[in-house]
This record gives C-alpha cells, structure tokens and sequence, in this order.
C-alpha cells in the first residue's frame, strides 16, 4: 500500500510538468470541419471516370484496370454504341474491397480512372459504397466544376497524355528546376 502511494505522489508532478511544459505550445490539433487537413501530394482517395471534353467518357472497358486490381473490387462488362465505339455499359467499384493502390490508374491506357483527392465519402450503409458509372463520372463532374471555380483553367487533361511529356512538366506551377551554379 505504501508502494502505491509512493508511486502516485511521485506520478502527479510528473504529469503535472508535462502539462505545463505543453500548455504554451502551439496544439497541433485541426479543426476539422472548418479547417481541412494538408494531404499528401500521393494521396489516394476516391476514385472518378473522366470525360473528354466534349463530354463523353473516357473508358473503352478494355478491362485492364479490372486485371491490375489485386483487390478484384471492379466489374465492367462492355457494349458498343450508334457510332461503333467500344464503351463501359456496366462499370461497377466496390470502394469497401479497394485498397486504393493505384494500379487501376497506372494500368488505363485511356487515362479513364483516377484517385482522386477526395476522402470524405462516409456512408450509413455497406450498398452506399458501390460506385456505378455514373457516380464516377459524377464525382469527375464536381471535381472539374470546383476546378474551373477556384482555378478557372481549361478542361482537365485536354491533350490526352502531355503530363507525360517533359516540357509539359516544366511548365506545371509544382515544378522546382533544380538550379545547377
């Protein structure tokens, strides 16, 4: 019993100059709602189809984005249209089975899918969670209307793969030439 009071009587000064050693710091706490938190520049969040800007979809349902998934979480099945061109008729994702690796992105030759930076796609119920192609294609709409709003650029990914190319690159704002003296 002694032991314990021993332990107590030395724990409360210890506790208390935490306290105050932390108590004229800056709280690193965000206030969420109000304050959004900085993600990284990697950051994988929900997935969306993109349109060209013409407005059609991207996606031929070539099925390798189905293939690269180590999660099996995509369903598509094909269709063509009036025009002959091969397009998604379903295209289905299992957001709860994702791991959000970004295979599905990397594996696109269309550059059809991405994961985007959204995170907050909080559902009551597990149906919630499948995204058919039209809620893709949704989520690609209020990402690119909230673009066009804050930024006022021109379509997203209007010539099919410039990121690619190098001068492309060193004409984005993120860029940072390394200056060689």
């Amino acid at each position: 019993m002694l032991e314990i009071i021993k332990t107590v009587i030395k724990a409360i000064p210890i506790g208390l100059a935490t306290t105050f050693k932390n108590i004229f710091r800056k709280p690193t706490t965000l206030q969420y709602p109000d304050v959004m938190p900085d993600l990284s520049p990697r950051f994988r969040g929900l997935h969306y189809l993109a349109r060209y800007p013409d407005g059609t979809e991207r996606c031929v349902c070539c099925g390798l984005c189905a293939a690269a998934c180590p999660a099996n979480c995509i369903y598509m099945e094909p269709m063509e249209n009036e025009k002959g061109e091969r397009k998604a008729r379903i295209y289905i994702i299992n957001e709860i089975r994702c791991i959000f690796c970004g295979y599905c992105e990397e594996a696109c030759p269309e550059e059809a899918i991405f994961l985007g930076r959204e995170f907050e796609f909080c559902k009551y119920n597990i149906p919630d969670f499948i995204y058919d192609k039209e809620m893709l294609l949704g989520v690609f709409d209020k990402i690119e209307k909230d673009r066009r709003v804050r930024e006022g650029h021109k379509f997203i990914r209007n010539a099919r793969f410039d990121f690619r190319s190098p001068v492309h690159a060193m004409k984005h704002p993120d860029y940072k030439r390394e200056k060689t003296e």
